[in-house]
């Protein structure tokens, strides 16, 4: 016995229902998608103290408490207070600068490329509770430049700080 045209309808409009209800709990879903921010609601503001440093070259670490305060204001809800008036105090101390290099230059005996690596340690606290946010015993970021091209291992280490800065901030997140 053949189908008959009212059954194929009935189908088509059952399979309809089926996609628009598939459609419609998808939406309510979201999909694991939200708009809440990354960061810690609770948290309103950060007091960023001046890192320490135990590199013997000297500056690191005030271009990377620069870069830090920078960062947070420019990325995240919080804003910088001063450490009387802060919910979280951000500290950390430049363990090492290492420059590696990549390959080298046969004719100008130079290294063509070089790898440039800032290791540092740091925690986050909440103050009002004294809960240890963020415990980073060894936080590392690298990043090359080119010396042939004109890039200078001053340029490098300012890349490695700004890097450096939005890892660090990117990880003052909500873990998951």
């Amino acid at each position: 016995m053949q189908p008959t045209s009212h059954h194929h309808r009935s189908v088509a409009a059952l399979d309809i229902g089926r996609l628009a209800l598939l459609a419609g709990s998808l939406l309510v879903c979201g999909c694991g998608y939200s708009n809440e921010s990354l960061h810690p609601q609770t948290i309103r503001t950060v007091y960023v103290e001046m890192f320490q440093s135990r590199e013997f070259r000297r500056g690191i670490e005030f271009e990377l408490t620069e870069a830090l305060r920078k960062e947070i204001n420019v990325s995240t809800p919080y804003t910088n207070a001063p450490p009387e008036k802060a919910d979280t105090i951000l500290s950390g101390e430049v363990l090492e600068w290492r420059e590696s290099s990549l390959g080298w230059d046969p004719i100008a005996i130079r290294p063509r490329e070089t790898a440039a690596t800032l290791i540092v340690r740091y925690r986050w606290k909440d103050v009002r509770t004294g809960k240890l946010l963020r415990d980073r015993p060894r936080f590392v970021t690298t990043v090359t430049y080119v010396r042939p091209a004109g890039e200078t291992a001053a340029e490098g280490r300012l890349d490695a700080v700004s890097k450096l800065a939005r890892n660090i901030v990117g990880d003052m997140e909500n873990s998951w």
